[in-house]
């Protein structure tokens, strides 16, 4: 009987030991978080220092229209569920003191989004994708500085019967491209039934701006010249430049009646100088869709203005259809 207790106990440890093994091996595994995209993807959002110097390279205006989907963060991107889909105004979360409320700046990326930022981003009506449960699409563009092809772009949308959104930042808002001012595009975003969201006047990281008189002032100075623009009003989108944010800087957003939309997928297309092949990105693009994804493009992309109708037609037939911010989850 001794001997078969003595076996028994050993049998037990040598199971347990192994347990450990296994349990120590999944901690392993989760903390090697995987790439959706293969190395060899080069038009794929990283940041490595060849990425850095070709922003640098780019014309002074090209700043302005690049966002953060090259940053560096380690950790999964984690969707934003919500509840059915409303296009009423919030009720802003009010803080008397907002000593306590971080200025440190989270990079954002659509391939890797901090593990934290669920939790801030539901708190402080932030976005990165909409009804995850359908294969839904939120169609958006960036315009920093027109490069002559957002008229091309509108012209596929309307044959595609696709509503996007368009943020635009205050240079844009008051440029002009080849003597035409940006409004007439402005008026024609209106008319024909897009979003006009805001992009801020600098395009500096936001959460720079720990003043709040300055951070509004940013959201304001491009929402007062949308709004002087006959025919046009600025819906409540924000997109934050670089794609960086903090707690405060979602809070002061908030604050404003604004919503935060960041993205699901995006990738190196604002490099006017140096545009992705056609097929190579629409073959990356493909292979990343996701249910309810907020997908960012730059509409000063020749490539994306070329590849626009046959993605859009393309996610169509696997089923995609495209809904409008004012559709997301509230």
């Amino acid at each position: 009987m001794l001997k078969k207790n003595l076996a028994f106990l050993i049998a037990l440890t040598i199971f347990l030991s192994g347990c450990g093994g296994i349990n120590q091996d999944k901690r392993q595994n989760e903390n090697n978080i995987p790439k959706t995209i293969s190395e060899s993807e080069s038009i794929a959002s990283s940041s490595s220092e060849e990425d850095n110097k070709t922003e640098t390279q780019q014309k002074p205006n090209d700043k302005i229209a690049s966002d953060s989907e090259k940053s560096n963060s380690k950790s999964e991107a984690v969707p934003v569920e919500g509840l059915e889909p409303s296009q009423e105004a919030f009720t802003p979360l009010l803080i008397s003191d907002t000593s306590s409320l971080s200025t440190k700046a989270i990079p954002w990326s659509w391939l890797y989004s901090p593990r934290d930022s669920a939790g801030l981003l539901s708190k402080y009506k932030g976005y990165g994708f909409g009804d995850t449960t359908k294969k839904i699409i939120y169609l958006t563009f960036d315009e920093g500085y027109e490069n002559g092809y957002t008229s091309s772009i509108l012209d596929t949308l309307k044959l595609n019967n696709v509503h996007a959104a368009f943020f635009v930042t205050k240079p844009y808002v008051t440029g002009s491209y080849n003597g035409v001012p940006d409004s007439e595009l402005l008026k024609r975003m209106s008319k024909e039934g897009h979003i006009i969201g805001n992009h801020s006047v600098q395009h500096k990281s936001m959460p720079t701006f720990t003043n709040e008189t300055a951070f509004d002032a940013e959201l304001t100075g491009v929402e007062d010249s949308v709004n002087s623009i006959p025919g046009c009003k600025m819906s409540k989108y924000f997109r934050p430049p670089e794609g960086t944010f903090s707690e405060l800087s979602l809070y002061y957003t908030q604050k404003l009646g604004y919503k935060s939309i960041f993205f699901a997928l995006a990738y190196q297309d604002y490099n006017v100088d140096n545009q992705p092949a056609p097929e190579a990105a629409k073959e990356m693009l493909l292979k990343n869709t996701r249910n309810g994804m907020i997908c960012l493009l730059h509409a000063v992309s020749k490539t994306n203005a070329s590849i626009l109708d046959s993605m859009i037609k393309e996610w169509k037939n696997e089923g995609y259809e495209f809904r409008t911010l004012d559709e997301l989850p509230n």
